[in-house]
């Protein structure tokens, strides 16, 4: 499958969202003592940048959740902020899926535990910083700070963008369109290849968040990680229509309280998400969940720890965690 069918599904979703990406140049800081001026929206991220502005040098991300995605497609990155240490990080808070890529490039950290600093934003002299619209991780709210300090920026979604969506922007603004087409073919013959090295079941799978954070969920059928299953030859069930009411909040996975989880899982196989070996026994052990079929015959996988958003990095770990199971 290639990567126009793994995103045609949240093509879709991806329109409907205005300004997905929107760049904000040097040229577009006001000057004291004059009127504030509006960036032309009708242009594209890389006619702006090409207007106004160099390519960057200098690039820092308050987003680690985007900061792999631009290490994958070589774009200069100095500096990264970085989330609280847990078993998805290294000590420094850099995701695990990208931080030896990291730390071999010499990226430094911007600021810990996603405490946006915007002395250290300035401090770290960036001609390009990279921010977040949506998650922990944004810093959207501080944009007129940032260019009123001259600092130009570019503000991504990626609650409604692919990993290749947002690496062909980003590649197109930065000058690395050919690298980020570069990661795409890799990552599509990574999929491509192990899918023809698996023999998946001929059954529906779930994809199922148990117990993250506190929060029971399953994922949808045109989710990311859906869409990275059925590549490999997987069919995913989201939740049942009939549970629909029950769901408390939704994004790619609806989210559901722990005493209808066992009624919302109809696949014959479970997957979970941002699961080691560990939560697999968590959820073989759970008594509510003992007589789903895929508890009674052991087909519980887990998905990896890095699983929780896919990027360059982490879908291919999630790949080969899918694989090593169904070779």
């Amino acid at each position: 499958m290639n990567r126009l069918q793994l995103a045609a599904l949240g093509a879709a979703a991806a329109l409907a969202v205005l300004a997905c990406f929107a760049w904000f140049p040097r040229a577009a800081v006001p000057v004291a003592g004059a009127a504030p001026h509006t960036p032309d929206t009708s242009d594209t991220p890389a006619e702006a940048h090409a207007d106004h502005a160099p390519l960057p040098r200098r690039i820092v991300s308050t987003s680690p959740s985007v900061t792999g995605i631009l290490l994958a497609i070589d774009a200069p990155v100095v500096a990264t902020a970085a989330t609280t240490p847990s078993r998805m990080t290294d000590d420094k808070g850099f995701f695990s899926q990208w931080a030896a890529v990291a730390d071999k490039r010499g990226v430094q950290v911007l600021y810990r535990n996603l405490q946006f600093d915007i002395e250290a934003a300035i401090g770290a002299s960036p001609d390009l910083l990279v921010a977040s619209a949506t998650g922990a991780d944004s810093v959207a709210q501080h944009r007129t700070e940032l260019q009123a300090q001259g600092v130009p920026m570019v503000v991504v979604d990626y609650s409604s963008q692919s990993w290749q969506d947002i690496a062909t922007e980003l590649g197109r603004i930065t000058g690395h369109a050919k690298q980020a087409a570069a990661a795409i073919a890799r990552f599509d013959a990574h999929v491509a290849q192990t899918a023809a090295s698996i023999t998946p079941p001929a059954q529906p799978v779930s994809i199922v968040a148990y117990n993250l954070a506190g929060s029971y969920s399953i994922g949808r059928a045109a989710s990311p990680h859906a869409r990275l299953l059925a590549a490999l030859g997987f069919k995913v069930e989201g939740l049942p229509p009939a549970l629909a009411a029950q769901v408390t909040r939704a994004s790619d996975f609806e989210f559901i309280s722990r005493e209808n989880l066992s009624a919302a899982i109809t696949g014959d196989s479970v997957f979970l998400l941002g699961a080691s070996q560990g939560d697999v026994q968590a959820f073989l052990d759970d008594p509510l969940l003992a007589n789903l079929p895929a508890v009674a015959g052991r087909r519980v996988y887990p998905l990896g720890p890095t699983s929780f958003r896919i990027d360059y990095y982490s879908g291919q770990q999630m790949v080969d965690a899918v694989a090593s199971h169904f070779r």
